[in-house]
């Protein structure tokens, strides 16, 4: 397993609000560990509550009792303890703290058992499998465009330009009781897994993404044109990746 992770201010942006975590070792029960999350709030409100859901998330995962032989549904189960408890201490933060009032992030985190994804996600950063014949999106955006879309009242297509398309359902830390989706998936067949912010998926289509993530380059250098790519788009908002290749070699 290899991996690379970058993240960029963009071109509009004067700070960055993005963060990312990548651990191809054991982190406390789990055989490795990789977040994605994009803040939100007024002042550096966004960039605290990304922050910390990162810090307290990998708090937990740590302290957590190591299962004797931790399953899929054990570290599924972890990972969606672990961004329930970040939600509430990102909430009690922005409740007692005026400056931090409203804050939230989304919060997408998974980690690779064997031949196996598993996942926790909160709003609307995404991961993907990526294949050389194809590339899906295995979260779901909580958005109210995607509930829109789910409905049958607009197309995929009109999504994408939808101007109440970033406006989101469900984040980390605006809500005690909001819970994660915890989902497992197969990684038969996948070469390549991302999580990435919107400022990526905004920018750049599925298909250009697919084609970057399958150049015969280094996992380095494919970061980093996916990083450029939505720069050259317009890098509107801070922009964030993980490549992980799951498996050979690094190219």
């Amino acid at each position: 397993m290899h991996v690379s992770g970058l993240t960029d201010t963009g071109q509009v942006r004067n700070h960055n609000e993005d963060v990312l975590f990548h651990s191809t070792e054991p982190v406390g029960p789990l055989p490795n560990l990789f977040i994605v999350a994009d803040g939100m709030g007024g002042h550096n409100a966004g960039e605290v509550a990304s922050s910390k859901s990162l810090e307290h998330c990998c708090n937990f995962i740590r302290n957590s009792t190591d299962p004797v032989s931790a399953t899929p549904n054990d570290i599924r189960d972890i990972l969606v303890a672990a961004a329930q408890q970040a939600n509430r201490n990102v909430f009690e933060l922005s409740v007692s703290n005026r400056e931090y009032s409203g804050m939230g992030t989304t919060f997408s985190a998974c980690a690779i058992i064997g031949n196996t994804l598993v996942v926790a996600h909160i709003g609307d950063s995404r991961i993907y499998t990526i294949s050389p014949g194809g590339i899906t999106q295995i979260t779901t955006d909580h958005t109210y465009v995607e509930e829109m879309v789910q409905a049958g009242k607009i197309s995929r297509s009109e999504a994408r330009t939808h101007p109440r398309r970033n406006v989101l359902t469900k984040v980390l830390g605006c809500d005690p009781m909001t819970a994660a989706d915890g989902t497992i998936h197969s990684l038969e067949g996948v070469d390549s897994v991302l999580l990435c912010s919107d400022g990526l998926t905004d920018m750049i289509t599925d298909e250009q993404i697919l084609e970057i993530v399958t150049q015969n380059t280094s996992i380095e250098a494919r970061s980093e044109v996916l990083i450029n790519a939505a720069n050259q788009e317009g890098g509107r908002d801070n922009i964030t990746a993980i490549i992980i290749d799951v498996k050979g070699d690094a190219h």
